[in-house]
């Protein structure tokens, strides 16, 4: 449901540890954990949002007090176009401000995720966040007793309010599924708690996690964390300690396999209890709906890439034949078929995602440079960190990226791929005002995959050996298979659990472990031997908890890169210099149409089966341009 207290939200991720107590010698990428140790110039500056604790309180205070004097504003709204736009106005002000209450202490919570202080913080946030809500439940239905028409020339006769057209009208459309005032009210209250399965599920699988050790064919013992166990993936040759690694980690759900069952069962019911008091049909209607995105588009993506597999089961063969293995498993599908030891430092990953946008013209690039010369990076693990890696907009001051960066080739991507995103909140946030600067999740993975895509072609172009050349055709092929495939898959899971709590079904783990398994084998089929242990995976997957039905997103923004990159890079020059602005145009739109409309207004139409077929026909020609190279390679 789209209401006007919808903001901050973040993506998460599971937080990881390793051993190190030293400086590496020769480079610049710290081994120590302790987060003291790492020079300044890699980690957060919080300064730039509140400059202690004790102006982040105040930060507080002032919200509340104007979440208080928002609530007088109840019964205003009928005096005409200035009483809209002065609530209008004044939640703006909220905001902004909840963007920085949330940021200050969200930020310090992910780079230290043992600090209860900060955590307790958190909360307090979240509790305020909830009040605004209760405070602010009478304004939609208010809103919407005026009548379209004369919203419409209140709009058009002041000027003021015309940068809420978007916004207010879109109200209207969603005028069905919006509750009376008292209805609104009782759907407040359950904010706080419908958080609650989220939070479980961080504790679980975060703070109260005990990851395993494990003893390689090397004799080296090492803690299983999710940093270090897709390591062992990415860089062990033997698979045998893949196998281990892979057993051992998977073990580590499967012993809470239950306790996940329940939690995720919670996530589910409270998406079909939302879905049915605002007069839903389903739950995947009601995820949809906020964004006006048709239930067809995660449908037919679903059904056109089941019905395209035969390139995801070509790859796996391949990779089987030229990696030599008797049997192939999905523990095997990251390890490089070719060995390298090249690495990517940060400085050397930050120069090469630079030059890589070139094409995006000079402004773009200078003002890429100038966010990544700031302290808004945080670039290495430290210990009680959180893993992966993300970027959080804070309105008025600007993006803050996490990174955990390792000098691998996924750390360069990554970096790319975060870039996208923060450079996409930059345009935005200096284009938009701030009622219509926050993009919507349907097309942010637009501009991090983009990016990704034009580092790709840098690195292909700046390189002439053919193994080198082979292993980047590999990761555009690995990154069709974890950003398509995988996230069609991971959609799929979604649908069909969420389908068993609307039939009124039971949620345990050996439903949902069946449903995963089914899935992989429909998916890969006899290309991969499929693990038992596998069937767990889906109780490790924090969008699953976090943001349901936010996946299939990310298919879809690749799909939509992939057409945006391809017109921008081929053709006339006058063509991909019109795509050019056109895609621009896009990242500063921020969140000022449907998304569907936005990228229809950049070149790619989702609304049709061809778009998501292009993505399976690339893989195509991409997995067998890899066996012709391959052939090559002595």
């Amino acid at each position: 449901m789209n209401t006007i207290f919808q903001r901050c939200t973040l993506s998460v991720a599971i937080s990881f540890t390793l051993a190190g107590a030293a400086m590496a010698a020769g480079t610049s990428k710290p081994v120590t954990q302790n987060r003291a140790d790492i020079p300044a110039e890699f980690r957060w500056d919080f300064t730039p949002i509140y400059a202690n604790w004790q102006a982040w309180e105040a930060g507080m205070n002032e919200i509340d007090s104007r979440i208080d004097a928002f609530a007088k504003l109840k019964g205003s709204l009928k005096n005409g176009p200035d009483a809209v736009l002065k609530a209008y106005q004044a939640f703006d002000q909220i905001g902004m401000l909840q963007y920085k209450v949330y940021g200050y202490t969200a930020l310090q919570r992910d780079v230290d995720t043992r600090n209860q202080d900060v955590a307790g913080k958190f909360q307090r946030v979240m509790a305020l966040f909830s009040k605004l809500g209760t405070a602010t439940s009478w304004f939609t239905p208010e809103l919407l007793t005026v009548p379209q028409a004369k919203m419409e020339k209140w709009i058009a006769t002041t000027p003021a309010l015309k940068q809420y057209k978007f916004t207010i009208l879109d109200n209207y459309r969603q005028q069905k599924h919006v509750l009376d005032e008292k209805g609104e009210r009782l759907l407040s209250y359950a904010a706080r708690f419908g958080a609650t399965p989220k939070a479980t599920f961080q504790e679980l699988s975060t703070s109260d996690i005990k990851f395993p050790m494990v003893t390689l064919s090397d004799g080296k013992e090492i803690k299983l964390s999710p940093g270090t166990y897709q390591s062992v993936l990415a860089t062990n040759y033997q698979q045998a300690d893949r196998a281990k690694a892979f057993e051992a980690y998977l073990k580590t759900y499967a012993a809470t396999t239950n306790t996940y069952a329940a939690i995720y069962n919670g996530v589910l019911q409270q998406g079909w209890f939302n879905a049915q008091a605002r007069n839903f049909p389903a739950t995947l209607e009601s995820a949809l709906d906020g964004n006006a995105i048709p239930a067809s588009v995660v449908t037919t993506l679903v059904d056109t890439v089941r019905k395209g597999t035969a390139p995801l089961q070509r790859y796996m063969k391949l990779r089987k034949k030229l990696l030599g293995l008797d049997t192939y498993h999905l523990y095997d599908g990251a390890i490089p078929i070719y060995k390298t030891d090249k690495q990517y430092s940060y400085a050397d990953s930050r120069d090469q995602v630079l030059a890589s946008v070139a094409p995006l013209g000079a402004d773009y690039v200078a003002k890429y440079q100038k966010f990544l010369a700031g302290k808004q990076v945080d670039v290495y693990e430290n210990e009680g960190k959180r893993s992966g890696a993300y970027v959080s907009g804070i309105y008025g001051v600007g993006p803050y990226m996490l990174l955990n960066h390792n000098d691998t080739q996924d750390a360069l991507f990554t970096l790319a791929h975060e870039g996208g995103h923060a450079m996409h909140t930059v345009l935005a946030n200096e284009t938009q005002p701030f009622v219509t600067a926050d993009y919507t999740i349907f097309v942010a993975e637009v501009a991090s995959t983009t990016n990704e895509r034009f580092l790709l072609n840098h690195l292909l172009q700046a390189s002439q050996d053919p193994k080198e050349r082979f292993l980047l055709l590999q990761h555009a092929v690995d990154s069709i298979v974890g950003t398509f495939y995988t996230q069609v898959l991971f959609a799929d899971f979604e649908l069909q659990a969420h389908k068993l709590v609307e039939q009124g079904q039971p949620i345990t783990s050996d439903v949902l472990n069946n449903i995963y398994l089914k899935l992989l084998t429909d998916y890969y089929g006899d290309a991969v031997m499929i693990d038992d242990l596998y069937k767990y995976t889906w109780s490790r997957i924090p969008h699953f908890y976090n943001s349901p039905y936010y996946v299939y997103q990310y298919a879809t923004c690749f799909a939509s890169s992939a057409k945006l990159f391809k017109d921008m890079t081929t053709g006339p020059a006058s063509s991909r210099a019109a795509a050019t602005d056109r895609y621009l145009a896009l990242l500063k739109s921020g969140g000022n149409d449907h998304p569907m409309k936005q990228l229809q207004k950049a070149g790619v139409d989702l609304s049709k089966r061809e778009t998501v077929q292009a993505m399976v026909d690339q893989m195509e020609e991409l997995v067998a341009q890899m066996e012709a190279e391959a052939a090559k390679i002595p």
